[in-house]
Order: C-alpha cells, then structure tokens, then sequence
C-alpha cells in the first residue's frame, strides 16, 4: 500500500450540532478516522484533509464559522494536502484532486469522514470512475437520518448500508473495516 493515500473528508466541527442536523450513527467513527490518520502518518503514506466551504447563510459549515474546523481528532495532523470544497465530490474543489495524486503516482486511496452518504460516497464513486483503487471506510465514517420526497425517514444506519450496497455492487470501491484496512498496512 505504498502508492495509497488517506482521504479524509470533510472532518469538522460543524456536524457535531445534532439540531442541525438530527440523529446520527456509528458513535466509533471519529476513533476509526484518527486510527486510519495516526497509522498513514507513522508510515508517511500521503494524507489528504479536505473541508466543506459552505456557502449557505444558515450553515454551520460556512468558512469563518466555528464549525469549519476540523474535528479535534485531526489535531496533529500533517497532512500532504488540505483544501476545500462547495459541492459532494472532493475531485470538485479548491485543488484538482485528481492532478495531485496521478502527478505523485498515487493510484489508490482509503475514503473516511464525513457524510457516509454525500460526500464520502461522491468521492469514492468519482475515484472509481476515474480508475483509481478506492477502499471505503466504512465503520470511519457517519452520517445522519435523511428524509426523502414522499416523507419517509431512513435511518442513518441504512444509508450507510446503501452506500455499501451501492459501492460494491457498483465496482466503485473495495467496502472494509479500520480493522482490515490496518492489518493490510502491516
């Protein structure tokens, strides 16, 4: 896994508001985040940090704001590259993802952060579109119980098993487990 980077999306603050927000799953996807972060940076692989700049008044994830910095479990990071983004996809953002990793020869990378369901799911897709090697971190990632157009609620513990569903049975990503995707750091 020497060519792999660690992409950690949209780590802040901001989604720590459960009133903005609602409920959420995976208590233990904070600890997995900084599991991921703490084994890339022993062993000097590449770390990517990305940040949602929202550009919408009410957001707690407007640049400016409290809620745009990073969770503490990203404190002491040293990260290879940190940018921001308006939209899901970190390809679409400050920096041309894309350009940076094919010019380091990096052909592979490990997805974690935040949304499981947005931005995280976006990244891996256009990462596999693009003909990288992308394992997603499941249990390194959460999201929150969404409602959809005729009123019903799923649970933030099915979105995240959509995602799954969607990245496998799509060929987009490799889904695995902190656990596993340490162990193949070994």
């Amino acid at each position: 896994m020497t060519e792999t980077a660690l992409i950690l999306i949209d780590v802040q603050r901001g989604f720590d508001d459960p009133r903005f927000w609602g409920p959420r799953n995976n208590p233990g996807a904070e600890a997995n985040m900084k599991a991921l972060l703490d084994a890339w940076q022993e062993r000097r692989l590449p770390v990517v940090l990305v940040h949602h700049d929202s550009p919408k008044p009410g957001s707690p994830l407007r640049p400016g704001q409290p809620g745009n910095d990073f969770k503490p479990e990203l404190d002491g990071a040293r990260p290879d590259l940190v940018f921001g983004k308006q939209v899901n996809s970190a390809f679409i953002g400050d920096v041309d993802l894309d350009a940076w990793l094919r010019k380091r020869g990096i052909t592979s990378f490990v997805v974690a952060g935040i949304q499981t369901n947005f931005c995280c799911e976006t990244t891996a897709r256009m990462g596999g579109n693009l003909g990288y090697d992308v394992t997603f971190a499941l249990d390194a990632t959460f999201t929150f119980d969404l409602e959809g157009p005729d009123g019903s609620v799923l649970t933030a513990d099915e979105l995240s098993r959509a995602t799954a569903t969607n990245l496998h049975g799509g060929g987009f990503a490799t889904v695995q487990s902190t656990k596993d995707i340490l162990a193949a750091l070994s």
